[in-house]
């Protein structure tokens, strides 16, 4: 059930057509009569903890690459050619970063810029240059996974039609 509430909490549809409610109550999680969708979200949502939690299989793959200096201080945190530079000079940084992914949003925070604003000042290691990579891939796949979500539930009916009108979790 965890993994069908977190998928259907991550359809771009329903965070804009709820929106005023979500920020105001409880998430309302509508409740589908079809198992096949039910299922499919379910799916989706386990997909979607796995990167959140940064677990899944796919965030060791990483889809940038790190530019620069070997000791990188992050200085200036910027974007611009699908790159996240840390330097103001823009010589070292995070080449691949599409803008969608630099633009992401979780609550109020932009999560790409968010983590290295809070290192700013310091050198990164190895492991926090693959950490953020990571970070990016679970992005990157967040945002496909999101677009899939709203497809299936299209499919089955889209918005309210794919679930029952009276029945909320």
């Amino acid at each position: 059930m965890f993994d069908y509430v977190y998928g259907v909490g991550h359809s771009p549809t329903f965070r804009s057509r709820f929106n005023a409610l979500i920020k105001r109550d409880y998430l309302r999680i509508p409740i589908t009569s079809s198992s096949d969708l039910a299922a499919t979200l379910a799916h989706l949502g386990h997909q979607l903890i796995a990167l959140h939690l940064l677990k899944s299989t796919k965030v060791a793959h990483p889809n940038t690459a790190f530019i620069g200096s070997r000791h990188p201080e992050v200085e200036k945190i910027s974007w611009s050619r699908n790159t996240v530079w840390l330097d103001k000079a823009q010589t070292t940084g995070f080449q691949g970063v599409p803008e969608d992914v630099w633009n992401f949003h979780i609550g109020g925070y932009q999560v790409c810029e968010k983590w290295l604003k809070d290192r700013k000042g310091r050198t990164l290691s190895q492991d926090d240059i693959a950490h953020y990579q990571k970070i990016v891939v679970a992005l990157s796949e967040t945002i496909r996974l999101m677009a899939e979500i709203d497809r299936v539930i299209d499919a089955h009916g889209g918005w309210p039609g794919a679930f029952q009108a009276t029945a909320t979790a």
